[in-house]
């Protein structure tokens, strides 16, 4: 019969009439037969089956030999004995390998056709040895799926006792090297399913035997947290998680993250290999897996880790949202992520470019699906923005596209971030600097945050970017000094020459810092700014006593520690100042004079007091008034009636007196601010000011000013400064005493500014005390930024005896009014303020809701008293003159034309943003928008830079054309510590490199 079947199958007869004689043979299968028949028929079929030449072969096999194994049970049992299925499995059949798939599926069908049978049972035996040997040879995925299939129907076939696992552990690297070289569907399902067989069967031998889950877990783990370059585990070992029960997670995470065997490399190896199993299709809980191992080494502390990983890997689970089969957990993933990487924002400005066409694809698709995730998404993006705040430049067109999208509170907001943060600002420094080499695209050099340092941060960039300060302050000749100056004056230069992004101010934050300012906390920069140039003019003004009183023979300065310069300053005199030569850089530079006058409403008695101002600190006027606001003569118009709350500049006042701690501020705040009247101009008004001035005392608020939505003016800087400058009634609880009177009187109080500084430093009273409520909130209000202000300088005959920088007078004549007898006899117009104008140059922002929390920015340009677009500006007598005939014509202000030319060259658009550590090209455009984009990013903090014909300090050197284009060349001293820094910095960024290679 073999002969027949043998001769049929190679015969070339029709196909049909082949199938016709071999269901003849299969049906003879139940006649008697010899033994040796038996056998012939055996091996010949067997022959079909692994060597037939084509499916019609194979399938005859297969049938011919599942009927007479059936009918002749004992001879195929002699047959198919132990010898025979260990030579197949050892040494393969004829020309067949022995790893061919097509053996084990052999003796896969043969175990069923004897399962019956007594000798069996030595094939189990056989077989548990020769599975383990042949899993240790790390079979291909296909054979390692058919021995799968033969273990899961033949459980007795799986190694027993100790041989069990160390088959789970093999079984487990073995899959660690499954790899898929086709990118075909067709194939990828394919091998999806031999991978999922495989997990399958340890799935069911961890349940039949627990004690091997463990070290099947260990297994997994060594594989996926090697160091070795020349192997990468598979992500097919994803598909073991699904199976792995969760109640495990707390005590194995906890294991692996204590253990003092694992070190740092191979965890952080282990756990970006863990990330990448989100790849894997079908696996299930690997999210929960990777959010357990962030969390668990979080909570060892294992910051370096974290960082290192999410930088590395958080692109790579922002792509998998493209796909839908593993998008829910890739976006568990990256929301854990990105909420508990907090004290950086360099981990979701990774993502940032990626977001807006991914918003795209999901909205243009409609499917219920992609708008539910979308919704999940911009919620972790409103978040982030939020946390991250002062990158305009980034999140504009993100806002754009997620607009239609629901925002979430910011309770709820809060409540998101709260959850999930695991380190502070500190511990990413180390990790930071590596990063941080070479220089920005800008040419500026950022500064990195050492904990909640933003407030010095964006104060030390304004001043960087105030080019005469700057550039007086690097020519000063500090050798051998100890001082804050000589600090600022390294951290100028170093700004300025370092090779780096980003420098790390250390060694100034600690000299700098007020002493009652608390490390890491938010602080105000208003607050540090005040303090800051305290400093410096108390430093200047001790030295300067100290080197006249030196021998000539002795040049340079003493060293002399900052603490003791601070200690003498408490106790040395106050000198006055009583030309430009003997004023501190600090007065040259930010220093003017305010004088503020007030008249009792009783005996018409006037006080007048003059005092300097390194920054006026301006409150926000009542809506209502803005439309008719304007700057006018002293005590020519009535008062307004402020709103319920108490604005101050900062969290705290200074805690340090000095003449930088301008009494204006204090004015500002306590009364002026706080008890503005409305009353009949003819009740309250001072004896030698009852005429109406004339229009060219005037500064008008500028008609451009843009509109909110409900058609209500938004305010301007000019505005603010125009109610700032404006008479106030004290009345009240803010009555003044009159020594005249002996008593407290109803008054009425003036400011003019007699002197104007180079630099103008405005503060934006938005912080405010809710005295109803008792909390402190934060005014949002948009405040229109004019690139060109014009401050209104009084400059009178009485303004020339009060030179110095600090001057009290008291004038209580009771016969007459001595104002009057100071007043000159000539017209009204030369004691009509001039208009002085001023270049926007830095805007401080604040991001946040309050005072406690948010964080600071700048914006800022290069400005010099002598900009090529400032020359077209008219002089402060023609500005004053020119501001009356105007408004009276119906023409534009002369501030408009000179702003309309300076956007017409294009200066507007020389802006940098300063975050920290990241610098970014801007314009003045993003500088006008920023609120009315990002409502909680409010302007704060202004630096304005006066406009002159020349630079108007003495002692530069424009002559040579050093000073105007660039900064003086640095001293010896200086340029040795900045060539040593930098050296050390590349010698620092050389060693980390060479780390993470190791």
């Amino acid at each position: 019969m073999d002969k027949i079947l043998e001769g049929l199958v190679s015969s070339s007869h029709p196909l049909p009439l082949k199938r016709v004689i071999v269901r003849k043979v299969v049906e003879s299968a139940e006649h008697w037969l010899d033994e040796a028949q038996c056998e012939a028929m055996f091996d010949l079929t067997t022959r079909l089956i692994l060597e037939g030449q084509d499916p019609f072969q194979r399938q005859v096999g297969h049938q011919v030999l599942e009927a007479y194994a059936r009918y002749h049970r004992p001879e195929f049992e002699s047959f198919f004995n132990k010898t025979f299925v260990l030579g197949l499995l050892q040494q393969g059949y004829h020309s067949l390998d022995r790893k061919d798939v097509a053996i084990v599926d052999y003796i896969h069908n043969g175990l069923k056709l004897i399962m019956s049978c007594p000798s069996v049972l030595d094939l189990f035996s056989l077989l548990q040895v020769e599975v383990l040997r042949m899993v240790c040879e790390r079979p291909e995925p296909q054979l390692c799926a058919r021995l799968s299939d033969l273990l899961t129907d033949f459980v007795q076939c799986i190694p027993k006792g100790k041989l069990s696992i160390t088959f789970c552990q093999q079984l487990v690297r073995t899959i660690g090297h499954f790899q898929c070289v086709s990118t075909q569907e067709k194939e990828l399902r394919e091998y999806v399913s031999q991978v999922t067989k495989v997990s399958n069967l340890l799935q069911n031998i961890w349940k039949a035997e627990p004690s091997t889950l463990l070290p099947s877990l260990q297994e997994v783990f060594a594989s996926i947290s090697s160091t070795d370059a020349s192997f990468e585990p598979s992500v097919a070992l994803a598909s073991l998680v699904q199976h792995i029960p969760l109640q495990m997670i707390t005590v194995l995470i906890r294991s692996l993250t204590t253990d003092p065997n694992v070190k740092d490399a191979s965890m952080t190896q282990a756990l970006c290999r863990m990330i990448d199993w989100l790849s894997w299709p079908l696996a299930q809980h690997v999210d929960t897996w990777v959010i357990a191992l962030l969390k668990g080494l979080a909570a060892v502390q294992k910051f370096t880790i974290l960082i290192d990983v999410t930088l590395l890997k958080i692109e790579l689970v922002f792509n998998r949202l493209w796909f839908p089969l593993v998008r829910p957990g890739a976006l568990a993933v990256l929301s854990h992520m990105l909420l508990s990487f907090q004290h950086s924002p360099e981990a979701f400005h990774l993502i940032v470019p990626h977001v807006v066409n991914l918003v795209h694809s999901f909205k243009s698709d409609g499917l219920p699906s992609s708008t539910a995730f979308l919704v999940q998404l911009t919620e972790l993006i409103h978040c982030m923005m939020y946390h991250y705040s002062g990158f305009p430049d980034l999140y504009e067109p993100i806002l754009e596209a997620i607009k239609d999208f629901p925002k979430p509170s910011e309770e709820k907001i809060k409540l998101i971030l709260n959850q999930s943060a695991w380190t502070s600002q500190s511990n990413s420094l180390a990790s930071c600097l590596s990063r941080l080499s070479g220089k920005s695209e800008t040419g500026k050099t950022g500064l990195i945050n050492l904990g909640n340092t933003c407030y010095m941060n964006s104060v030390i960039q304004a001043l960087f970017m105030a080019t005469d300060f700057r550039r007086q302050v690097l020519s000063l000749n500090l050798n051998g000094c100890n001082s804050l100056m000589k600090k600022l004056q390294h951290l100028f230069a170093f700004l300025a020459h370092t090779q780096r992004e980003a420098y790390a101010p250390r060694i100034f934050f600690e000299a700098s810092r007020p002493p009652w300012f608390t490390p890491r906390s938010q602080q105000d920069c208003s607050e540090y700014l005040r303090f800051l140039l305290d400093r410096l003019h108390e430093e200047e003004k001790i030295l300067k006593v100290q080197s006249s009183h030196k021998s000539s023979e002795s040049p340079g300065c003493s060293e002399t520690s900052l603490q003791e310069v601070a200690n003498k300053a408490a106790v040395l005199p106050e000198t006055h100042c009583t030309s430009d030569g003997e004023k501190t850089l600090i007065e040259k530079m930010f220093g003017g004079k305010l004088r503020t006058h007030i008249c009792c409403l009783n005996c018409r008695s006037t006080s007048q007091k003059v005092e300097a101002f390194t920054d006026l600190s301006l409150a926000f006027c009542p809506s209502s008034s803005v439309e008719n606001l304007s700057f006018q003569d002293p005590a020519s118009s009535p008062s307004t009636q402020d709103d319920g709350l108490t604005q101050a500049s900062g969290p705290g006042p200074s805690k340090e007196p000095g003449v930088c701690n301008a009494s204006a501020v204090a004015i500002a705040c306590d009364s002026a601010v706080n008890e503005r009247m409305v009353d009949s101009p003819d009740e309250f008004c001072c004896t030698e000011d009852t005429s109406v001035p004339n229009d060219s005392s005037k500064m008008l608020v500028n008609k451009d000013v843009p509109q909110k939505p409900g058609g209500e003016t938004t305010p301007s800087v000019t505005d603010l400064l125009n109610y700032f400058l404006a008479p106030e009634i004290l009345t009240g609880d803010n009555q003044y005493y009159c020594e005249n009177c002996a008593s407290l009187q109803n008054a009425e109080k003036t400011m003019q500014i007699t002197e104007e500084p180079e630099y103008l430093i405005l503060t934006l009273l938005r912080f405010s005390y809710d005295q109803k409520y008792h909390v402190r909130r934060k005014i949002l209000d948009n405040v229109s930024l004019p690139l060109v202000l014009e401050l209104p300088v009084k400059r009178t005959p009485f303004s020339s005896l009060s030179e110095s920088w600090s001057l009290d007078v008291d004038f209580t004549d009771i016969s007459e009014n001595l104002a009057k007898k100071l007043k000159p006899s000539g017209t009204e117009e030369a004691c009509s303020p001039k208009l002085v104008p001023y270049l926007l140059s830095s805007v401080v922002v604040h991001s946040g809701v309050s005072s406690e929390s948010g964080h600071y920015y700048s914006y800022a340009r290069n400005v010099t008293g002598t900009e090529s677009s400032c020359q077209m500006c008219p002089q402060p007598e023609t500005l004053a003159f020119s501001s009356s005939r105007n408004h009276l014509l119906g023409r534009e202000s002369p501030t408009v034309v000179i702003e309309q030319d300076l956007e017409n060259k294009d200066m507007s658009k020389e802006w940098f943003l300063f975050n920290d550590s990241r610098v970014t090209f801007t314009s003045f455009q993003s500088v006008q928008k920023i609120t009315s984009r990002f409502p909680k990013d409010t302007a704060y903090v202004l630096l304005y830079k006066r406009q002159n014909s020349t630079n108007g300090l003495n002692g530069n050197n424009s002559t040579t054309g050093l000073w105007v284009n660039g900064d003086p060349p640095l001293q010896k001293e200086l340029m040795d510590a900045i060539t040593k820094d930098n050296k050390l910095y590349l010698q620092f960024v050389l060693g980390a490199v060479v780390l993470l290679l190791l």
